[in-house]
Formats: structure tokens, C-alpha cells, sequence
């Protein structure tokens, strides 16, 4: 019995260094491309440092492109926040990380005329002691604003699972309670054959019946 406990600490602890390790791990993660008019939309743009251990300045800017258009900037991250004047004004929010590894932005209160190609442009310089290189990265997303959500597959699978399950046992249910009527109504059939079967012995042949007891 005292093995469980050691197993369950030991569980915690990996749990724990597992979790560790993973929130400092960068993975680049692609973006949704679909939002919901009316709802906030975040917009993520994750570009991880291929060399965390160097002091490097990050640039983000942002630009956004209407269906036959051209890109135009609408916010950008130069050591301090700014919103380019756009049909975004008052609508973007900042939701990048401290280390600048996520620099994605969140467009509020999103409507169909937000729907186009959104451009995440990353410029990184490197303080090396002898050269500062520069490295630049980009992720485009394509991005469609609908009236009203659509299902999701996954939820629409997992309804129709329910649907079969509660059938199943509707189903298990009732030939659980037939069974059991049949079962009470041979009981009971036996029950009544042996009682007319005691009725139709004669009355001095019951006597006889009667099992006698040992002194």
C-alpha cells in the first residue's frame, strides 16, 4: 500500500517538470483563420529566437489587405506601441509576449469588412560584440469573418454519438424490462400450476402430504 503514494508523488513531480519544460518551450503556432462578426479576433503571429542566450531588438509591423488591395500598415511594435490611422482605429490591442517571441495583436469588435490577408512582419538584430546581423521573418493570414459561428465537426460527431448512445440504451433498457416481465410471469404461472395442483389432491390425501417429523 505504500508503493500508491510514492507513485502518485512521483506523477506530480514529472507533471510538474513536464509543465516546466513545456511553457518554456517557443513552438510556432499558425493562427485561426475565421472569425465571428461582433467577436474579438486574435490574430497570432509567433516567431521563435533561433538564439534565446543574444539580446536582440525586435520590429513587428502589421499590415492588412482588402480583397483587390494593397497591404497597408495598421499597427507596429518599435520599442513602444503605435496604431497607424486605419479602419482598425480603436479596434487593435497588443497581446504580445515580454520576450517577443509571440507578437501577435487581437482585432476587437471584429466586422465582415475585416476579412483579408493580414501580414505579420518580424525584424530581428542580434547584439553580437563584433556585428549585429539582422534576421526577418513573415506569416500571412488569410483571414474570413462569417455572421454566425458553424459547427464545429468535432461537436457535430460527438451529437451524433450521444444520439446513438442514448438510443443503445432506450434500446438495453426495454428488453431489460421484458426480460424481467417474462421472467415474474413464469414465476408467478408456476407459482399458480402448483397451487391448483395442491387444490386438486384430494382432502385426505394432504394429510399424507404432510412431511412427517423425526422425535
Amino acid at each position: 500500500m505504500a508503493a500508491l503514494p510514492r507513485l502518485v508523488c512521483a506523477s506530480s513531480v514529472l507533471l510538474l517538470l513536464w509543465a516546466g519544460f513545456c511553457s518554456a518551450v517557443c513552438v510556432e503556432v499558425p493562427s485561426e483563420t475565421e472569425a465571428v462578426q461582433g467577436k474579438d479576433m486574435k490574430l497570432l503571429c509567433i516567431s521563435c529566437m533561433k538564439r534565446e542566450e543574444v539580446t536582440a531588438s525586435t520590429v513587428v509591423e502589421w499590415f492588412y489587405r482588402p480583397e483587390g488591395g494593397k497591404d497597408e500598415p495598421i499597427y507596429e511594435y518599435r520599442n513602444k506601441n503605435h496604431e497607424f490611422p486605419s479602419r482598425f482605429s480603436g479596434r487593435l490591442q497588443w497581446n504580445g509576449s515580454k520576450d517577443m517571441q509571440d507578437v501577435s495583436i487581437t482585432v476587437l469588435n471584429v466586422t465582415l469588412n475585416d476579412s483579408g490577408i493580414y501580414t505579420c512582419n518580424i525584424t530581428r538584430e542580434f547584439e553580437f560584440e563584433i556585428h549585429r546581423p539582422l534576421f526577418t521573418s513573415s506569416r500571412r493570414i488569410h483571414l474570413t469573418v462569417v455572421e454566425e459561428a458553424g459547427e464545429d465537426f468535432t461537436s457535430v460527431i460527438s451529437e451524433i454519438m450521444m444520439y446513438i448512445l442514448l438510443v443503445f440504451l432506450t434500446l438495453w433498457l426495454l428488453i431489460e424490462m421484458v426480460y424481467c416481465y417474462r421472467k415474474v410471469s413464469k414465476a408467478e404461472e408456476a407459482a399458480q400450476e402448483n397451487a391448483t395442483d395442491y387444490l386438486a389432491i384430494p382432502s385426505e390425501n394432504k394429510e399424507n402430504c404432510a412431511v412427517p417429523v423425526e422425535e
